[in-house]
């Protein structure tokens, strides 16, 4: 009886063990959590971006997350791929960029979404500078943006909790900004931070 309760007490520390470490986010179970709970894919085409376009790899992945869990798929409002990109916006950047031979379609392939939405990211945040101003932009729109901006007497008195009136987009600007956190501390090897 006293060695089944000691095989039982021995299966049971084994048992937290493994959830300490899932919880944590250590050793080979963590790895395998984190790979399902904050996914990273196409490092190289970030890395490269965030090079080019002198941005934080860290937010680009936050940025994807946010928008598609890294799974490229089309929104019922018709953005397209892993940043999520609306085709209109998408013929911005291509005018801006140069991207003489772009179509829409082009959107679905991971390094065109992730090249546009980069650039996209640069230009939001030349205007704008802030990381968290520039995931309000480019979940709200630059016009939203700019009357929140204004309605709260400019960018010193604009608070991102208090001023953004779309509950949706304070709760899109907190998580860009907690997963670029997580990229950072998980991922700096893979996003060459």
């Amino acid at each position: 009886m006293r060695r089944r309760r000691l095989g039982w007490l021995v299966v049971a520390c084994a048992l937290a063990g493994v959830a300490g470490a899932f919880a944590l986010g250590v050793g080979p179970f963590g790895d395998a959590v984190r790979k399902i709970t904050l996914p990273l894919n196409h490092e190289d085409v970030i890395r490269q971006q965030a090079a080019a376009k002198d941005l934080d790899p860290a937010l680009i992945a936050a940025v994807i997350y946010q928008e598609s869990r890294f799974r490229p798929r089309e929104s019922s409002a018709g953005a397209k791929g892993l940043m999520q990109i609306l085709p209109d916006t998408a013929r911005f950047i291509a005018r801006e960029s140069g991207g003489t031979q772009f179509e829409i379609p082009d959107l679905a392939t991971p390094d065109i979404n992730i090249r546009y939405g980069s650039w996209y990211l640069r230009y939001l945040e030349g205007r704008y500078g802030d990381a968290g101003l520039v995931a309000a932009a480019y979940n709200a729109g630059e016009t939203n943006l700019d009357q929140w901006l204004e309605d709260a007497g400019g960018r010193k008195a604009f608070d991102l909790e208090r001023d953004i009136p779309f509950k949706e987009t304070r709760a899109y600007v907190a998580g860009v900004l907690e997963k670029r956190e997580e990229y950072r501390k998980h991922y700096p090897e893979e996003l060459g931070l």
